[in-house]
């Protein structure tokens, strides 16, 4: 059995550390996806984690989206599920009709 590396590293970081330090743990965070808890008296007090992630938290906390992602599950679970190129395709239509609206809106 391979061993896999996990997703996120978690590190535990003195503030004084991270404050000296601040270049290097940016850029580990960025490139290595590396998560930071910043720590003051050996209290947790910050975290510095990669925007990317930082991003799709905020968006799982949105209640419309929490939503979506449960009814899509549930839609999963019962078998309704759609073949990927008809998906796109959906994707496609949908996407030209939002710029049609957007263009008509412009020029009002």
């Amino acid at each position: 059995m391979a061993l896999t590396k996990p997703k996120h590293l978690v590190h535990r970081l003195p503030l004084t550390e991270a404050r000296n330090n601040l270049g290097k743990v940016v850029r580990r965070a960025n490139v290595n996806k590396e998560m930071f808890i910043l720590e003051k008296g050996g209290i947790p007090v910050a975290a510095l984690m990669n925007i990317d992630d930082l991003e799709d938290y905020l968006e799982l906390q949105d209640p419309k989206m929490k939503k979506q992602i449960a009814e899509g599950y549930k839609a999963y679970q019962h078998g309704n599920i759609m073949d990927a190129r008809d998906f796109l395709n959906e994707l496609k239509v949908e996407y030209k009709a939002t710029a049609k609206r957007k263009n008509k809106k412009q020029k009002s």
